[in-house]
């Protein structure tokens, strides 16, 4: 998570309360000194998306970020990413075949062949 920030020269203190910032985000703050190998693939999946916001981006792409998760873990990481998108205003753009992510998004353009078959904006609730 830490190594984009040391890319874009942050300092030491500034890079330890954004990763902490960061996996408490995405619930794994207890989880911070951990290998990559002894976490779970929903696990895993959640550190990607603290690791794609450590720059502070205004948009995240996505592909295929449910992609062998188990339901729970799918939940949870659409969870995260829609309170993400409404507290820090980040707009997430996902490539997926997930109908679950598609039952989430806002917006819904549909592809085919290079081509947009729909463009659908669902109406807040």
């Amino acid at each position: 998570v830490e190594f984009i920030m040391s890319l874009q020269k942050w300092n030491k203190k500034q890079r330890d309360e954004r990763t902490y910032e960061l996996l408490k985000a995405v619930g794994l703050e207890d989880r911070i000194h951990s290998r990559p190998s002894k976490l779970s693939g929903g696990e895993q999946q959640r550190v990607a998306v603290a690791r794609a916001l450590a720059s502070k981006p205004q948009f995240v792409l996505a592909d295929e970020p449910t992609a062998n998760l188990d339901s729970k873990s799918t939940e949870t990481l659409l969870e995260i990413m829609e309170a993400l998108n409404k507290e820090e205003n980040i707009t997430f753009i996902f490539s997926t075949h997930d109908a679950r992510v598609v039952k989430k998004a806002r917006r819904v353009i549909t592809l085919e062949d290079g081509k947009i078959l729909s463009d659908e904006t669902k109406k807040q609730t």
